[in-house]
């Protein structure tokens, strides 16, 4: 065996290298990597914001950043870029861009000791409230969440003053994290424009507490981003109504029509498909976002392996009630929509049918018709041409005793004698004529 060569070394040593790699395979390897928690060391402020945003709207939320960054002499994220986390003055930022929503995450070190001035200086303010205000697209989802300062294992919990804070009449609780932290939350919308989440933790990684954080807000804003489908299932819903009651008047159309009424049935039909199709392609989108966005409030709750404690109710116990109905009108709303969707089709085509039937028995008629029509023309055309025969025969007959009574000097022949015989003859003759000029014909008709 020869030794291997420079090149062929390189290519031992590095297999990958010596394949052709995919356009792609970078960008998907490295998706798993792409959003990574931030890291959350007690105690701090947490604010988080999501704003639904189109594709111009995200365009214009991707420069508004830059404008900050280039305030504080930051890099700029790349124009395709859905990622961007960074030291901004005494907070850290997390910006992010998703299919319909942009959000901005502010992380402050440091909480008050007091409860009730746990929320009197958010994160937020950090940033310029110029900037705050000129952020692109609809603010959907707001948060602050407190994370106090760690609590030792040796130590039993305890939350504080959380009156101060939240509305005791609506708390929501659970221990989560094996035990390891508590959330409290009301899900009110407080005087700031902000829903707030308390977490108290024992003595965890920084990673562990962000993940933790990641998910409460990824819980809300999933939960806001599902529920924006509910408004659109109740206004659809009598108009969807309303389409019931055509299509079951259409249908007993239908059942009562004679066939002369079926096409205008079947136009009336059509324009009700045409209105329900419509209806379908303008919110079906929705309704299948508002289906991910519930799957994905379940699966964060799954990942908080919540415990009740205290006989408070835990998130996902408030989510299961008051959530769960909100989205099963949505799926309703859905299934109907489609189930009119089908009931339309099966229905047009039964009376398409119908319509095509009697189009055929019509078509039928006509040909019974046309083959009457051309039999009496044939009987008509058979009659003329004895009649033919008998008139051609006269005249041939005719030309017969006038050329005998011409050749009378010579022939002697009696002209009416000669004319009598000549006429069988030249019937036979002209019949023979029309007979082959037939087949002819008929010959011709074939090729």
């Amino acid at each position: 065996m020869l030794p291997a060569g420079p090149r062929d070394t390189a290519a031992a040593s590095d297999p990958a290298q010596a394949m052709h790699e995919h356009a792609l395979r970078q960008q998907l390897h490295n998706e798993i990597h792409a959003r990574p928690f931030e890291r959350l060391s007690a105690p701090a402020l947490v604010s988080h914001m999501a704003f639904l945003a189109d594709a111009a709207q995200q365009a214009q939320a991707h420069e508004h950043l830059c404008r900050l960054l280039d305030d504080h002499h930051l890099p700029r994220p790349a124009a395709d870029s859905s990622f961007y986390s960074a030291q901004v003055g005494p907070v850290r930022l997390r910006w992010e861009r998703h299919g319909e929503f942009v959000s901005y995450t502010v992380i402050r070190p440091g909480l008050p000791e007091a409860a009730s001035e746990w929320f009197a200086g958010t994160a937020a303010l950090a940033l310029s409230e110029s900037w705050r205000k000129a952020i692109p697209g609809a603010l959907l989802c707001a948060i602050h969440v407190a994370l106090p300062a760690e609590i030792a294992a040796s130590r039993d919990w305890a939350a504080g003053d959380l009156d101060a804070v939240l509305d005791a009449e609506a708390l929501v609780a659970s221990e989560v994290a094996d035990a390891q932290a508590r959330v409290f939350s009301d899900l009110h919308i407080h005087a700031d424009g902000f829903a707030r989440f308390v977490v108290l933790t024992r003595e965890i990684s920084a990673r562990r507490r962000g993940r933790l954080v990641q998910r409460l807000l990824e819980i809300e804003t999933y939960r806001l981003l599902a529920l924006l489908t509910l408004p659109v299932a109740r206004s659809i819903g009598p108009q969807l109504a309303g389409f019931e009651r055509e299509l079951a008047q259409i249908m007993d159309a239908i059942r009562s029509a004679e066939g002369e009424r079926d096409r205008p049935t079947l136009e009336q039909l059509s324009r009700l498909a045409s209105a329900v199709e419509g209806l379908y392609a303008q919110h079906h989108a929705r309704f299948t976002a508002a289906a991910a966005y519930y799957d994905l409030v379940g699966r964060r709750i799954q990942d908080l392996h919540e415990v009740p404690f205290g006989g408070l109710q835990s998130i996902g116990q408030f989510m299961d009630r008051r959530l769960s109905p909100a989205m099963q009108t949505c799926a309703h709303t859905a299934r109907r929509l489609q189930g009119l969707s089908e009931r339309i089709s099966r229905c047009s085509n039964l009376l398409r049918t119908r319509v095509e039937v009697q189009m055929q028995q019509q078509n039928r008629e006509l040909l019974a018709s046309m083959n009457r029509r051309q039999s009496l023309q044939l009987r008509l055309q058979q009659t003329v041409e004895g009649l033919s025969v008998a008139a051609i025969t006269y005249y041939t007959s005719s030309l017969v005793g006038h050329l005998c009574a011409a050749a009378q000097p010579w022939l002697h022949i009696d002209p009416e004698v000669a004319q009598g015989w000549s006429i069988p003859g030249l019937a036979l003759l002209v019949w023979l004529g029309l007979r082959r000029a037939h087949r002819h014909l008929m010959g011709a008709e074939g090729s």
